[in-house]
């Protein structure tokens, strides 16, 4: 209608999901992340957690934690869960996505790598530290999950460029594989893993401040 209509500059966009019951990470989930960093293809998908509380807006402040010195990013797509399965098979998995955003899976190297004996979550999930958004697009105007270009850039500077092609387990196999552990729920946001890029594989490496 043209009406009830807000100037962008005066709305703060939240995330498209606020707040769910689970958010789920795949770890080293693209080719040429691993090339990157000389590991060895993953033969089943790596899976971690962030907590819920680690979710702000698409374009809200990342809070440095006074505790890290090398604080990272990471692109990466994510699928929102949107009926309730466990046991899914891997051909109806995409029944159960609802759809997708835009997920940056903000990393405390030091605590990721070397703390808290090198267990990932603590590093991963500082508050501020999963900022999702600004758009949930439903699945059926995706084209092909798996054929979208991936990027970051930090201060204007292009870190990460890849494509979903990269994917080492597709969605509809990372949706099958969690849904062995856990059951899934509307509203569950699954992080698909990011592409090359990251600051800390970079020579010198390079983290945000």
């Amino acid at each position: 209608s043209g009406r009830h209509r807000v100037p962008r500059g005066t709305a703060q966009l939240l995330s498209p999901v606020g707040d769910p019951e689970k958010v789920i990470c795949v770890g080293l989930n693209y080719r040429d992340h691993c090339l990157e960093q000389d590991v060895k293809v993953p033969k089943e998908p790596i899976i971690f957690s962030k907590f819920p509380s680690a979710i702000v807006g698409p374009f809200d402040d990342i809070v440095h934690p006074q505790d890290s010195n090398e604080v990272d990013w990471e692109v990466e797509l994510a699928a929102v869960i949107g009926k309730k399965g466990r046991h899914i098979e891997e051909s109806a998995a995409l029944d159960h996505v609802v759809g997708f955003t835009v997920a940056n899976d903000v990393s405390a190297r030091d605590w990721q790598m070397r703390r808290n004996g090198r267990q990932w979550l603590l590093g991963k999930t500082f508050d501020t530290f999963c900022p999702l958004g600004p758009a949930l697009v439903t699945k059926e105007a995706v084209t092909d999950v798996h054929n979208l270009r991936i990027r970051c850039s930090v201060n204007g500077r292009a870190m990460q460029d890849s494509s979903t092609s990269q994917l080492i387990f597709s969605v509809p196999k990372l949706v099958a594989w969690v849904s062995r552990f856990v059951t899934l729920v509307p509203g569950d946001i699954l992080l698909t893993g990011t592409p090359p890029g990251v600051g800390v594989f970079r020579k010198p490496p390079v983290f945000l401040k």
